[in-house]
């Protein structure tokens, strides 16, 4: 099982942590390369998958999370895959979605079966989770070669622009159908004043480099400055930048963003920023979670603030994430794979029920941070939940796992693992105001005891708290 090669830790062990991290803020599975993007009051992030005990970036799929509040995350799925797309066979690696005239475009690279290189596609959707379609059934750039990895995009007024690379930086402006080209694709001239100077040992060593950008670059814009962020200096990557009036350039090199640290456990990294309710986020990614590394890659983000002269100061990666800019309201149906952290448990997904907790032992549990209870307090739970087993026990806690649970709800057969049953318990001491919220899982241990797929709770006047 996936979930027992990343979780080998004991709940215990992870409870005090978890109580004040959120870095990374996915533990369901390995996810690497975070594209964030902003839609309204939701903040998006499209990742792709490192597969457990892998040796090689060897990558199938990609999925999509998103938050309303910056602790709690939702896992929508794996929305693209390899499978998408016809011309491709392996590597699905780095993406970005952005959005046009109401379309989402979702730009991947991937090993073409065409060419026998690396190749640059596009999906197409009417929403930020799909669904997608590939959007031409063909490569959108595809010349054989290795170099056409990580894109991004950029829509900047009515021009959109697409920008890709390693080592070399492609460049190319957009049609306003998102999915061809103005004009012809160009490489970004590349020198040490426009990306940094390569580090004299690694030269020493026969790196080819001939300034400090590698891949993985990010194009945005803030005011009347351009930006492009990248993994520089080569294995192990830091993170570096460089800025411009205009938005392919030309590039004058700035500094590290996040150095190289051995704390991340990762050596490549790749970065994304967003705006998001009046704050500025950096989204990277780790080697972090049980069992991770170079090829087991976890997404992390830190808020960061703008220098005075636009600039961007030094991040340092933290296992505390980010501060809440929302509460989370517990009276609606609440997806169970909506969480701010969890040890043990992963996510599947299939066209009848959607995304849903499964694999589900003694022991896991899940937490939600910074839920509004309101003045009067929950008086029941409901959960939906399914078993093929002897099913098991959830008990709920407010701001930590221990002592009498506010609610228990046992977990009966109920003859499969999809076969869905909904159940409801009493709150015996209904919580109110902003608490942590716990779902612990019981049960006999060494074997799966239930399925969840969502949950939500009634307070006894329908007073529910203020959005």
């Amino acid at each position: 099982m996936m979930k027992r090669k990343i979780m080998m830790i004991s709940a215990a062990l992870m409870l005090p942590v978890a109580l004040m991290a959120q870095n990374p803020f996915v533990q369901t599975r390995y996810t690497a390369d975070p594209a964030p993007m902003v839609k309204g009051d939701t903040l998006y992030v499209y990742a792709d998958v490192d597969e457990p005990g892998a040796d090689f970036f060897w990558m199938y799929q990609w999925r999509v999370y998103s938050t309303t509040d910056m602790a709690n995350w939702t896992d929508h799925g794996e929305l693209l895959g390899l499978n998408s797309f016809s011309w491709a066979d392996d590597r699905a690696w780095a993406t970005q979605c952005v959005e046009r005239n109401g379309k989402y475009y979702w730009y991947v690279c991937a090993h073409s079966k065409l060419s026998g290189g690396m190749a640059i596609g596009v999906a197409v959707a009417d929403s930020p989770t799909g669904p997608f379609r590939d959007a031409l059934g063909q490569p959108l750039y595809d010349d054989g070669k290795w170099d056409n990895i990580d894109p991004t995009a950029l829509v900047d007024g009515d021009q959109a622009y697409l920008v890709w690379g390693n080592p070399e930086i492609h460049q190319a402006k957009l049609n306003p159908d998102m999915v061809s080209f103005d004009g012809l694709v160009t490489r970004v001239e590349q020198n040490e004043k426009s990306f940094g100077a390569p580090s004299p040992a690694k030269r020493e060593k026969g790196v080819k480099y001939k300034d400090l950008y590698t891949e993985g670059p990010w194009l945005s814009k803030r005011g009347k400055n351009y930006y492009m962020l990248y993994a520089a200096g080569g294995v192990p990557e830091h993170i570096a930048y460089s800025m411009s009036k205009k938005p392919l350039g030309p590039w004058t090199y700035q500094a590290t963003i996040m150095p190289q640290l051995n704390s991340t456990r990762s050596f490549t990294n790749h970065c994304g920023l967003a705006t998001f309710k009046g704050h500025d986020y950096f989204f990277y990614h780790t080697g972090n979670l049980p069992g991770g590394g170079g090829f087991a890659r976890s997404m992390a983000v830190e808020e960061f603030t703008y220098n005075a002269d636009g600039t961007i100061p030094t991040i340092m990666p933290s296992a505390q994430g980010v501060q809440p800019v929302g509460t989370f309201n517990p009276y609606q149906r609440v997806e169970a794979e909506t969480m701010a952290f969890s040890h043990g448990l992963t996510t599947e997904q299939n066209h009848r029920t959607g995304v849903y907790l499964s694999d589900v032992h003694h022991g896991d549990w899940l937490k939600l941070a910074n839920v509004d209870f309101g003045s009067s307090g929950p008086r029941h739970i409901t959960v939906s939940v399914a078993s093929a087993t002897q099913g098991g026990r959830i008990e709920v806690y407010t701001d930590s796992i221990g002592g009498k649970p506010m609610a228990e709800i046992p977990v009966p057969a109920t003859g499969g693992w999809e076969e869905w049953q909904t159940l409801q318990a009493d709150i015996t001491a209904p919580p109110t105001g902003i608490h942590d919220l716990f779902f612990s899982f019981k049960g006999q241990k060494g074997r799966k005891l239930l399925t969840f797929d969502w949950w939500k709770m009634e307070v006894a006047n329908l007073q529910e708290p203020r959005k």
